[in-house]
């Protein structure tokens, strides 16, 4: 057997994963899960790409290289409202539309990959599967329903595709996942027995060998089990390895932020310094920056001069009589205003401008810790990233992402309503996916 990865001696069925005639992806054109033919199983085909419904610049164009792994392409073949959607993701990236038009589920699209990515399970990351099946999708057969996401990582390896593949009815479970090196397909599963909580793996060895076959679960994603079980002596285990590395650590590198104001106004203990997705512990996290990093503290304070109202010396925190931490800013002059008097627009603005501003190591997310800080970078996923701002307030948001994105260390991924775009799409640097129909 050569070094391919072949699946032509399994009798039952296959989760494919070609694309339909109508441009949509392989999630059937009647709207069923996966578009499953019966009878013995034929190998898999060359990855297709799923066209996009609409032109989206690629930003890749030129040969721009990734020395850090970093989701390039996200495609939500069928989630939700998205049918056969692929988003090419540059360092800035912003979801614009309306209300309705599907920003929020296509950065719950790229989360849930991230979750799956960090060894959650399909229960913890769904709660709701059957709300992400498409509308009007009618079962199959077996009276299966599901949906279908995947994304590009590029990095030191080159292109790497994820595509998955999930049933959400009549039981949750994993029946489908592929990644794909070029044409080279370096891992397959299917589900061949419904009675079992089990996918049937195969992965590229080489050698003699050619591929190795074991079950994995279905509530798991394969990539992320695959240092677990590849030993890496041969030349085809190692790519495998590789491409899943750079995957794994692209997934790993998501801080998903939606700053809760009314969390924020309170005093909080004092804890590590690391700031949580609803920036609750804001006040916390800002002793800790201005005592271990003078620059970027400095810079925080120079933007909230523009985001919040009034004169503005500086930022610092303050111990309350219970021992519990609170902020406030700086008047100069006059007294000090703590963090809880400011109007919700202008605390948003503020924990926004701190997670742009800082990294990893203040951020609530756990990388991988295989590679140093350097190798990585790490995503901010922001969903409603103009909620309660006014214009001067976007408009240094986006200044400070795209100062911090252009050093590599970190990408934006947001969603902002029809006001809140602005004249973002004038600007360098920042790609515009337009959701609106």
């Amino acid at each position: 057997m050569d070094a391919t990865l072949d699946t032509t001696s399994d009798t039952t069925s296959d989760t494919t994963w070609d694309t339909d005639s109508d441009g949509t992806s392989d999630a059937g054109s009647d709207g069923t899960l996966d578009g499953t033919r019966s009878g013995p199983a034929a190998a898999l085909p060359p990855p297709a790409h799923v066209p996009a419904p609409r032109p989206y610049a690629d930003h890749r164009a030129g040969g721009v290289r990734y020395p850090r792994p970093a989701i390039t392409e996200l495609r939500l073949s069928a989630f939700a409202s998205h049918r056969g959607a692929v988003f090419p993701l540059a360092p800035v990236t912003l979801f614009a539309g309306p209300s309705g038009s599907g920003k929020s589920q296509a950065l719950a699209g790229y989360e849930a990959l991230a979750r799956l990515g960090s060894g959650a399970g399909l229960d913890e990351v769904f709660p709701d599967p059957v709300a992400l099946v498409p509308e009007r999708a009618r079962p199959d057969a077996e009276r299966r329903r599901g949906f279908r996401i995947g994304c590009t990582v590029d990095g030191p390896v080159g292109p790497v595709r994820l595509d998955l593949a999930v049933q959400a009815e009549p039981a949750l479970r994993i029946v489908g996942e592929r990644l794909t090196a070029g044409d080279q397909i370096l891992l397959n599963t299917a589900l061949r027995d419904p009675g079992r909580r089990s996918v049937q793996a195969a992965w590229l060895t080489g050698g003699s060998t050619g591929v190795t076959r074991a079950p994995f679960p279905d509530d798991r994603l394969g990539t992320a089990l695959l240092p677990l079980r590849v030993a890496g002596s041969t030349e085809g285990q190692r790519q495998v390895l590789a491409a899943a590395e750079q995957v794994v650590v692209a997934l790993r590198s998501v801080f998903p932020c939606d700053p809760a104001p009314g969390a924020m106004r309170a005093p909080v203990p004092p804890g590590e310094g690391r700031l949580r997705g609803d920036c609750g512990n804001l006040a916390d996290v800002l002793r800790r920056t201005r005592q271990e990093c003078g620059t970027r503290h400095a810079l925080l304070t120079e933007a909230a001069r523009t985001g919040c109202a009034g004169a503005v010396e500086g930022l610092r925190e303050r111990a309350a009589a219970d021992g519990r931490v609170l902020a406030e800013l700086d008047r100069g002059a006059l007294p000090a205003t703590e963090l809880g008097r400011l109007g919700a627009g202008e605390l948003r603005f503020l924990a926004l401008a701190l997670v742009l501003l800082t990294g990893p190591g203040v951020l609530a997310v756990d990388q991988s810790a295989e590679l140093l800080p350097a190798q990585q970078a790490l995503t901010v996923l922001a969903d409603g990233f103009d909620r309660g701002l006014d214009r001067a307030q976007r408009a240094e948001l986006l200044r400070l992402a795209l100062l911090s994105c252009g050093r590599g260390h970190i990408r934006l991924v947001a969603a902002v309503g029809e006001e809140g775009i602005g004249n973002a799409r004038e600007l360098p640097g920042v790609s515009v996916v337009d959701l609106t129909p």
